[in-house]
């Protein structure tokens, strides 16, 4: 499960301000609406639809759009309205929203709450005890920015995730992991933006699993089902186990395309679904704000992704989740919109330009209020 690629051309923006339930006040409706009732140029959207079973892009799954609560486009080019897509580290953003709602539940007392004191049993077993691993925090592993040397980026890192899945027990091989170091220009480091140093993990992640089920009382995929899925309407998921039976919060979980994008809404109308809250509206706007730099153009909120898309000369503040392959699902406030491109083009150097160029050239390109 190679994790997103590293290569991204994004403008930045610095907040986003998501749609106030109290003030929306609209229910969703997924029965299909007309993309030009909603704003949209549907020639564009054929156009898309022409493309990609054209050649013009490879391997998309699906594309899906909804705007105002409606959903105004679902094209499948590859299986259909049920099939499950493998969107890999998407999954991350929504173990994100399964930290929150334990956190409103009272389950969580903090997000500064500290790593080891959480899993003491992991704690005892570490093969080489650090007084600096003592204050890592679930802050930490929710925005990449653990001290652990684990950076799936990099093939010759200690943590790479593909050294994970080699052994038995995914989370003491995490937290045994050294702390890594940096090199630096000049006598004194410069301090990082937010005062945190990115390194994707997908290890640090699936910790979170077990903090969750440590947490709740619950194993997370039970735990998901009962405060998120239920909620939602999901009806069916596959997620990935470890050798141990642990789910992986890291990827590999398998939803529809329609219940994927349900995610995005449910960010972009605050945490409530059809007028019932599922999360703490605080959470959300916490989570979508940076928190992390990955760099200059990019940034990082709580396992959400945070960048603005460019279509005929405007600029669009978005947030998403993001898997290899290029699957992306997005949410962007300002337009009252969720997409979600659903793509198996694993791997390959252009996955996520591709996915973009759909969102930007055709997707964005076509509001035209």
């Amino acid at each position: 499960m190679k994790s997103l690629c590293r290569l991204l051309t994004v403008v930045v923006a610095p907040c986003l301000l998501v749609q106030s339930p109290a003030q929306t006040q609209k229910a969703v409706d997924w029965t299909q609406s007309s993309a030009a009732q909603n704003g949209f140029n549907p020639v564009l959207l054929e156009k898309l639809a022409t493309d990609i079973r054209g050649g013009r892009f490879q391997k998309i799954g699906s594309v899906l759009i909804a705007r105002h609560g409606r959903l105004i486009y679902e094209a499948y080019f590859d299986g259909d309205r049920d099939s499950l897509r493998d969107t890999r580290s998407a999954t991350k953003s929504i173990t994100g929203m399964l930290v929150g709602i334990a956190l409103g539940e009272k389950k969580l007392s903090g997000i500064d709450n500290r790593i080891l004191d959480l899993l003491p049993e992991h704690a005892r077993r570490l093969r080489e005890p650090d007084p600096r691993k003592l204050g890592i925090t679930v802050e930490d592993f929710l925005t990449m920015s653990s001290p652990l040397e684990c950076d799936d980026w990099n093939d010759a890192s200690r943590g790479n995730e593909e050294r994970m899945y080699l052994v038995e027990d995914w989370t003491q091989f995490v937290l045994d992991l050294p702390i890594r170091g940096r090199m630096h220009v000049g006598e004194k480091p410069v301090d990082p933006p937010y005062g945190r140093y990115f390194s994707y993990c997908t290890g640090g992640v699936f910790v979170l699993s077990e903090v969750l089920a440590k947490a709740t009382g619950m194993r997370v995929d039970r735990y998901a089902e009962a405060k998120l899925f239920r909620p939602l309407a999901i009806t069916r998921a596959e997620w990935v186990y470890s050798p141990l039976g642990i789910p992986q919060t890291g990827g590999g979980l398998r939803l529809t395309s329609r219940d994927l994008l349900k995610f995005a809404q449910l960010f972009v109308e605050g945490g409530s679904w059809n007028g019932a809250r599922i999360m703490d509206e605080a959470w959300v706007r916490h989570s979508i704000e940076p928190h992390a730099r990955i760099d200059e153009e990019t940034e990082y909120g709580y396992l959400w992704w945070l960048k603005s898309f460019r279509s005929a000369g405007r600029s669009y503040p978005a947030f998403f989740m993001s898997g290899n392959g290029g699957n992306k699902v997005v949410g962007i406030p300002s337009l009252d919109m969720a997409v979600a491109i659903t793509s198996t083009n694993y791997n390959a150097k252009d996955m996520h330009e591709q996915t973009e160029k759909i969102l930007t050239d055709y997707v964005l390109a076509a509001v035209e209020q």
